[in-house]
């Protein structure tokens, strides 16, 4: 499966089957998130066969079965944190889409204080992704149009269209699409709105675009 059909094929998944994460598509999971922490810095945990995290009200609430198994995302305390665990989550989250895992991004329905999660001295717990086999695929959302998600100058480039297009795919942590992208030339830059874990959507928006737009338009992120 090929990154732009995981893009389109994933989507929110709260109820899952009992089947275990394991052999190829766990030590394909573990690389990714070895990967992701090698560069971002961040310290991502795959936290197996524990069902505490979502035992309770808040996981009744979110209407959560069997989410057994979760990434957790912590990391040190500083103003990028949120873009970086959006965009490497969402990295693993496509990753996992190709191995044929199910998963959904959750910024409040499960515990932070029954997470297995370690938190070292200095780091904090963000936000968890739910992952495992799903009772089903999900259902695509509603989403806003590429005209609400961008602002361009004259006429759109075909490759900025094709990164927001990717874009408006993007999942985000509490159902919202506070991000837009505006084209200043050959010069993309990515704006957050304020509101709760909106730098987290922004993240994975970037990477969306960013397979969007692909690596042959000669294109650069603002400052």
């Amino acid at each position: 499966m090929e990154l732009q059909q995981a893009m389109e094929m994933r989507h929110s998944v709260r109820r899952y089957t009992d089947r275990k994460i394991e052999g190829e598509v766990l030590e394909r999971l573990q690389q990714a998130i070895a990967e992701a922490n090698r560069d971002s810095g961040l310290n991502i945990q795959l936290c197996l066969n524990e069902p505490d995290a979502f035992s309770g009200a808040m996981a009744r609430y979110g209407k959560f079965h069997n989410a057994v198994n979760y990434l957790a995302f912590t990391g040190k305390k500083d103003r990028d944190l949120d873009e970086k665990c959006g965009y490497y989550g969402e990295k693993i989250v496509l990753r996992a889409q190709q191995l044929g895992l199910n998963t959904c991004w959750v910024a409040a329905s499960y515990s932070k204080g029954k997470s297995a999660a370690v938190i070292k001295p200095g780091e904090k717990l963000l936000l968890v992704i739910s992952i495992g086999y799903g009772e089903n695929n999900g259902v695509a959302r509603k989403t806003k149009t590429t005209a609400q998600l961008c602002r361009t100058d004259g006429t759109m480039p075909e490759w900025f269209l094709r990164g927001v297009q990717a874009a408006q795919l993007a999942p985000t942590a509490m159902n919202q699409q506070k991000f837009r992208f505006e084209l200043d030339g050959q010069t993309v830059k990515a704006v957050a709105s304020l509101g709760p874990y909106t730098k987290v959507d922004l993240g994975i928006a970037k990477y969306h675009f960013e397979l969007g737009a692909g690596e042959a338009a000669e294109w650069q992120w603002a400052d």
